[in-house]
């Protein structure tokens, strides 16, 4: 993974998973979550910082599908073990972490979105790191499962890198899936970050739109799919939408966003940008959006793009 990747990459976990001030402490998440979450306030040494990070990478990855990046954070013969309640039952299975990623190739994908509400970190002599992480898994801001995290982490030059993870899995009852636009809205973001395009169609209602700078809107999940894949083809190495806010109007949610990246795609100039904006949400009945105008300023854009964003 290149440099700048790894950096632009950090952004996107820091501004998609957490708050700002999460950098240190218990990480108290200030979503509406099912799960009740501990604020003591506790000073953290460097190398819990960097196992925090790189758990919060891992999710990153892990809910967009990222195959190559977790194959990157893995030592060979890692194992992963699940236990998980269903139906009144508990099932549990064990296999290496290959074989379950290969086991997720198949079948048709949905991003989902996993903030960590709780950690707890133990590091052994600065090279054997043990992890516990309570989480809920959002997909598109309704909450599905509740999730214990456990991972083993050896240092390995200077890299955290997994040996061993596993979680115990409970679903949400029904009277707790309520839509949290917060969680729905770092989803999104995230979606954003995958070179996956129609992740980020998958936030619309089949018949939405997606409108940018008052340009010709693109209608349906297909046409949406085609303008995100314009940003992400421009910055194909390290785009990241970062959320900034939502702010509640009368005319709608407006979602803020912040992009950077470096324009290496086709025809690129490899300069790097960072630009903000925001969209005009209207959602529907179920959270998706029906339809999103965006704005952002595009003669500062087509600035960057030439000449490249003021440090």
């Amino acid at each position: 993974m290149k440099p700048t990747f790894k950096y632009y990459l950090l952004i996107c976990i820091v501004f998609s998973l957490m708050n700002m001030n999460d950098v240190v402490g218990e990480n108290p998440d200030t979503m509406n979550s099912p799960q009740a979450t501990n604020t003591a306030i506790q000073v953290w040494t460097k190398d819990e910082v960097d196992v925090k990070a790189t758990v919060e990478k891992f999710l990153l990855a892990a809910g967009n599908y990222d195959y190559n990046t977790i194959a990157g954070m893995t030592r060979d013969y890692a194992n992963i073990g699940i236990a998980s309640l269903r139906n009144g039952k508990w099932g549990t299975e064990t296999m290496p972490i290959s074989a379950f990623m290969e086991s997720l190739k198949t079948g048709k994908k949905q991003p989902y979105f996993e903030p960590v509400s709780h950690y707890s970190i133990h590091v052994s002599d600065g090279h054997l790191a043990i992890v516990k992480a309570d989480a809920i898994l959002y997909r598109f801001g309704i909450p599905m499962y509740r999730n214990l995290d456990n991972f083993t982490l050896l240092k390995e030059n200077e890299n955290w890198k997994f040996i061993n993870l596993s979680y115990s899995s409970t679903l949400i009852s029904e009277s707790e899936k309520k839509f949290d636009i917060n969680a729905f809205a770092k989803g999104y973001a995230q979606a954003w970050c995958s070179q996956k395009p129609e992740y980020v169609a998958l936030f619309y209602t089949e018949d939405g739109s997606l409108n940018i700078n008052n340009g010709t809107s693109a209608l349906g999940r297909a046409a949406i799919t085609q303008s995100a894949k314009a940003f992400m083809d421009a910055f194909p190495e390290d785009m990241v939408v970062a959320f900034d806010s939502l702010v509640k109007t009368p005319n709608g949610t407006e979602f803020h966003w912040t992009l950077t990246g470096t324009n290496t795609g086709p025809n690129g100039t490899g300069k790097k940008v960072k630009i903000s904006g925001f969209e005009l949400w209207q959602l529907d009945e179920n959270g998706l959006i029906k339809e999103s105008k965006g704005t952002f300023d595009s003669e500062e854009y087509n600035k960057q793009i030439k000449y490249g964003a003021e440090e």
